[in-house]
Protein backbone atom coordinates (compact mmCIF):
# COMPACT_ATOMS: atom_id res chain seq x y z
CA UNK A 1 0.00 0.00 0.00
CA UNK A 2 2.85 2.40 0.80
CA UNK A 3 4.45 1.73 -2.56
CA UNK A 4 1.21 2.62 -4.34
CA UNK A 5 0.98 5.83 -2.30
CA UNK A 6 4.58 6.78 -3.16
CA UNK A 7 4.05 6.07 -6.86
CA UNK A 8 0.91 8.21 -6.83
CA UNK A 9 2.72 11.01 -4.99
CA UNK A 10 5.66 10.95 -7.41
CA UNK A 11 3.27 10.99 -10.37
CA UNK A 12 1.39 13.98 -8.90
CA UNK A 13 4.59 15.94 -8.26
CA UNK A 14 5.91 15.23 -11.75
CA UNK A 15 2.57 16.09 -13.36
CA UNK A 16 2.34 19.33 -11.39
CA UNK A 17 5.87 20.31 -12.41
CA UNK A 18 5.14 19.47 -16.02
CA UNK A 19 2.15 21.81 -15.96
CA UNK A 20 4.43 24.68 -15.02
CA UNK A 21 3.11 25.12 -11.51
CA UNK A 22 5.64 26.54 -9.08
CA UNK A 23 6.72 24.36 -6.20
CA UNK A 24 4.86 25.19 -3.03
CA UNK A 25 7.16 25.21 -0.03
CA UNK A 26 8.16 27.63 2.67
CA UNK A 27 11.43 28.62 0.99
CA UNK A 28 9.75 29.69 -2.25
CA UNK A 29 10.05 33.44 -2.79
CA UNK A 30 7.09 35.24 -4.42
CA UNK A 31 7.54 38.81 -5.62
CA UNK A 32 5.91 41.26 -8.00
CA UNK A 33 7.04 44.22 -10.05
CA UNK A 34 4.72 46.98 -11.24
CA UNK A 35 5.18 47.66 -14.96
CA UNK A 36 4.07 50.45 -17.27
CA UNK A 37 1.35 49.61 -19.76
CA UNK A 38 -0.69 51.30 -22.50
CA UNK A 39 -1.95 54.87 -22.14
CA UNK A 40 -0.17 55.62 -18.87
CA UNK A 41 -1.62 52.61 -17.05
CA UNK A 42 0.06 49.87 -15.03
CA UNK A 43 0.34 46.10 -14.98
CA UNK A 44 2.41 43.64 -13.01
CA UNK A 45 4.88 40.79 -13.33
CA UNK A 46 4.82 37.95 -10.81
CA UNK A 47 8.09 36.18 -10.01
CA UNK A 48 8.63 32.86 -8.27
CA UNK A 49 12.18 32.49 -7.00
CA UNK A 50 13.20 35.40 -9.26
CA UNK A 51 11.81 33.69 -12.39
CA UNK A 52 9.02 35.38 -14.30
CA UNK A 53 5.82 33.38 -13.94
CA UNK A 54 3.11 35.87 -15.00
CA UNK A 55 3.32 38.96 -17.19
CA UNK A 56 0.05 40.90 -16.85
CA UNK A 57 0.07 44.26 -18.65
CA UNK A 58 -3.76 44.55 -18.69
CA UNK A 59 -6.46 44.27 -16.05
CA UNK A 60 -7.32 40.57 -15.82
CA UNK A 61 -10.91 39.49 -16.60
CA UNK A 62 -11.62 42.59 -18.69
CA UNK A 63 -11.78 42.82 -22.47
CA UNK A 64 -9.24 45.62 -22.69
CA UNK A 65 -5.54 46.02 -23.37
CA UNK A 66 -5.14 48.81 -20.85
CA UNK A 67 -3.80 48.30 -17.39
CA UNK A 68 -4.74 49.69 -14.02
CA UNK A 69 -5.21 53.44 -13.57
CA UNK A 70 -2.95 53.52 -10.50
CA UNK A 71 0.09 51.64 -9.30
CA UNK A 72 -1.76 50.93 -6.06
CA UNK A 73 -4.53 49.10 -7.94
CA UNK A 74 -1.94 46.99 -9.75
CA UNK A 75 -0.27 46.20 -6.41
CA UNK A 76 -3.57 45.05 -4.86
CA UNK A 77 -4.23 42.58 -7.67
CA UNK A 78 -0.62 41.38 -7.84
CA UNK A 79 -0.78 40.61 -4.12
CA UNK A 80 -4.07 38.75 -4.61
CA UNK A 81 -2.52 36.69 -7.40
CA UNK A 82 0.42 35.76 -5.16
CA UNK A 83 -1.99 34.74 -2.40
CA UNK A 84 -3.81 32.47 -4.85
CA UNK A 85 -0.55 30.93 -6.10
CA UNK A 86 0.51 30.21 -2.51
CA UNK A 87 -2.83 28.42 -1.99
CA UNK A 88 -2.13 26.27 -5.05
CA UNK A 89 -4.57 27.99 -7.43
CA UNK A 90 -2.97 27.57 -10.85
CA UNK A 91 -3.66 29.40 -12.95
CA UNK A 92 -4.58 32.09 -10.43
CA UNK A 93 -7.64 33.50 -12.17
CA UNK A 94 -9.06 36.85 -11.15
CA UNK A 95 -12.81 37.42 -11.54
CA UNK A 96 -14.47 40.71 -12.39
CA UNK A 97 -16.32 40.52 -9.06
CA UNK A 98 -13.01 40.40 -7.17
CA UNK A 99 -11.81 43.53 -8.95
CA UNK A 100 -15.12 45.26 -8.20
CA UNK A 101 -14.86 44.36 -4.50
CA UNK A 102 -11.41 45.96 -4.39
CA UNK A 103 -13.03 49.11 -5.87
CA UNK A 104 -10.66 49.05 -8.83
CA UNK A 105 -13.52 49.17 -11.31
CA UNK A 106 -17.00 50.49 -10.76
CA UNK A 107 -19.83 48.00 -10.42
CA UNK A 108 -21.77 49.50 -13.32
CA UNK A 109 -18.93 48.98 -15.84
CA UNK A 110 -19.48 45.24 -16.16
CA UNK A 111 -22.40 42.94 -15.26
Amino acid sequence: MRILYLITLIFFVNTTSALGQPPINKSTKYTYKIIESLNNTYGYDIYVDNKLLIHQPAIPALASNEGFKTKNDAIKVAQLVITKIKKGDMPPTIAVEEIKKMKIIKSNLHP
